[in-house]
């Protein structure tokens, strides 16, 4: 899986903090030959201990993925991979198509 992590939401100011990462918009990508799936959502990332904060102009997309990650559960991303793996599974062996009548 591919993850974009780069649009966060920040509190101008928290604790003695400037732009501390409180939610991240995250979008995910997983791509098998010619089909791939997609999906999106967002991520409430816990700010209630900040001992370890890092200035914004220091945080990477690989920190933020990470946090957002842990933040979910490793089970919630096993379902996300797994339903990503179901829309590449249904675009190579669809279940249903659309047609047009010819009229």
């Amino acid at each position: 899986m591919e993850w974009n992590v780069n649009t966060v939401d920040v509190h101008p100011h928290e604790e003695g903090h400037d732009d501390v990462i409180y939610n991240v918009h995250w979008y995910v990508t997983k791509v098998d030959g010619e089909c791939s799936a997609h999906s999106y959502g967002t991520q409430s990332i816990d700010t209630s201990d900040l001992s370890n904060f890092k200035s914004f102009s220091e945080v990477t997309a690989d920190m933020v993925e990470g946090w957002v990650i842990d933040a979910m559960g490793e089970e919630e991303v096993a379902n996300l991979e797994a339903s990503l793996d179901q829309q590449i599974a249904e675009q190579k062996n669809p279940t249903s198509i659309t047609k047009k009548l010819d009229c």
